[in-house]
């Protein structure tokens, strides 16, 4: 049987071959009945174990040596079994190399323990997926070319405790503008995984290495669910882990995640989606949401260590609408961000009407614990590495623009711990940049804590913010919210900075059993004459030197103080 070494041969040359093949010899090798894999022409086959049968991709010709590129072998057996009503194709042990395969419905690919699908790194053994579309805004522009790629089929499931190596180092240029060493780079890059209108999609158990690019790709499909996978891929740039778009019933479990780019990015209109039980370490985002209308998920019971770039990130523009997300139980160590929202154009241009915003409501976060650092280089990263003053300078933020106000957001049982070091002159910004880009775009916010514009609903309950230094950064500021709740929230205080609390043109707050845990020269400082109906009942504030204070127009009739 000849062997194909880097010349791809086209899967209907093979298949002729394997004809052949089949007639001289009579029938396959095989190890026993129940392991029989039925002749390559057989359609619509019949039996007891039809559906069930299991197709050894070296009864195909597959070598495993490492160094023989095995893709038709393998695309073979695929093929076989699809025809013959579904079944296993198994990866027993050895080194498989590969380019693209083409997954296809009632297929399961089991890879064994000592199994490994190894990405070959010569580009030309990777080709795009036609069925797959590359315009269209769900796209976002990322490619269609997959190591293992599925489009318009139905019960695919990828398993085994062995591997899938995508030498995704192989795709990076050493220097900017020069072809990587595989020949092909950008949006041409394969992906591990890439599904594309599938139903019944699972994947559980495998480890992803080293991706050209995302590690699992999910695009309009539907009833997906993933369980124990581990994927490590950190070897070139847009390395997402998981990167899902306009699906629905999605269901993410009990995975780790190390990656370079977002590792769990929600893009376009996903619903019904949980994610659960799983960790996180990425140098840009973990949970991120981005365009089109996503509602209904979510995530808990998560951790997420060592992540740069905002663990949570939400970019709201005017197509878009993000509703109904809960995230509970969640630890952060080792954090810059923590949590962003961002309402309204993302590039606004002056001069020009801004178009009507998108919504943002009922978002919810529970049981937080985080520890946010000022960020370093990711282990193991030998490339980028650069940082943006406002990952250096982070805290919450939750940013509407001009009409756009961001409505019902509750944090439930949240204690945060930030580096501090914020200066007086970085408190001093009124004027913070109207722009809902990425978190860091709008410079070094004003707060350490929490900064909040255009907000309505807006509630904290058993809230405590503290800092490892001192921080001239007041702990919170909210900037045009009404109807907000402030129960049960303490905060470190700095006596060098001007206030604890700044509110700006805020009207119908409420502050209970508030506390202060350092002196502080004010506790809030009232700004703006639009505020109105501010209320404090109760609470500890006895390590302020003032109470109140009042600027830029704002009456002292604007706030009520109770016991």
């Amino acid at each position: 049987m000849p062997t194909t070494n880097d010349t791809p041969i086209s899967r209907r040359s093979w298949l002729g071959f394997l004809s052949s093949a089949s007639l001289a010899a009579g029938a396959m090798a095989i190890t026993s009945p129940a392991m029989a894999a039925p002749a390559a022409g057989n359609k619509n086959s019949t039996g007891h174990d039809a559906g069930a049968r299991v197709y050894n991709i070296r009864d195909f010709g597959a070598t495993g040596d490492g160094q023989t590129h095995d893709t038709a072998a393998i695309q073979a057996a695929i093929d076989a079994c699809h025809r013959d009503q579904g079944g296993t194709v198994l990866v027993p042990a050895g080194v498989f190399l590969t380019g693209t395969i083409e997954l296809k419905s009632n297929i399961t690919l089991h890879i064994s323990a000592q199994g490994k699908i190894l990405g070959s790194a010569t580009g030309s053994q990777y080709h795009a997926a036609d069925a797959i579309p590359t315009s269209g805004e769900w796209t976002m522009g990322d490619g269609n070319t997959g190591l293992f790629f599925a489009a318009n089929a139905e019960n695919i499931t990828i398993e085994g405790k062995g591997a899938i190596d995508g030498q995704g180092a192989q795709f990076r240029s050493a220097v900017r503008g020069a072809a990587p060493p595989a020949g092909i780079g950008g949006n041409r890059r394969p992906h591990h995984l890439l599904f594309y209108q599938c139903r019944n999609i699972t994947v559980r158990d495998i480890f992803l290495a080293d991706g050209a690019y995302h590690s699992v790709r999910v695009c309009v499909c539907s009833y997906v669910k993933l369980d124990g996978l581990r994927i490590h891929s950190r070897v070139n740039s847009n390395n997402d882990g998981f990167h899902f778009i306009s699906n629905q019933y999605v269901h993410v479990s009990n995975c780790d995640v190390q990656c370079q780019d977002d590792a769990c990015a929600l893009f376009g209109s996903n619903k019904f989606v949980t994610i659960t039980n799983c960790s996180f370490s990425t140098r840009w985002s973990v949970f991120r949401f981005g365009g089109g209308h996503s509602e209904n998920i979510t995530v808990s019971n998560c951790i997420i260590y060592d992540t740069y770039g905002c663990p949570i990130k939400m970019r709201c523009d005017e197509r878009s609408h993000f509703e109904n997300i809960s995230f509970s139980n969640i630890v952060m160590k080792g954090v810059t961000g923590p949590i962003s929202i961002g309402l309204g154009p993302q590039h606004p241009r002056p001069g020009q009407p801004s178009p009507r915003p998108g919504i943002v409501r009922n978002i919810s976060f529970n049981g937080i614990r985080a520890t946010v650092v000022k960020p370093v280089p990711l282990p193991g990263v030998t490339f980028g590495g650069n940082y943006n003053p406002g990952e250096v300078f982070s805290c919450i933020i939750l940013n509407g623009m001009e009409e756009g106000f961001i409505e019902n957001i509750s944090f439930t049982d949240v204690q945060v711990t930030f580096p501090g070091g914020g200066t007086a002159e970085q408190a001093a910004v009124r004027d913070v940049p109207k722009i809902a880009s990425e978190y860091y775009a709008i410079g070094v916010p004003p707060a350490y804590g929490l900064f909040a514009r255009n907000v309505r609903g807006l509630t904290l309950h058993q809230v405590r913010f503290q800092v490892e230094t001192p921080d001239q950064r007041p702990a919170v500021v909210l900037d045009h919210i009404t109807d907000a709740a402030l129960n049960g929230f303490s905060a470190d205080g700095v006596m060098a900075a001007e206030s604890t609390l700044r509110f700006i043109d805020c009207s119908d707050v409420l502050l209970s059993a508030t506390r202060l845990l350092k002196p502080a020269a004010v506790f809030l400082q009232v700004e703006g004459g639009a505020s109105k109906n501010i209320q404090i009942d109760g609470g500890d504030i006895l390590k302020a030197g003032q109470p109140l204070a009042f600027a830029a127009g704002a009456a002292k009739e604007a706030v009520t103080r109770r016991g």
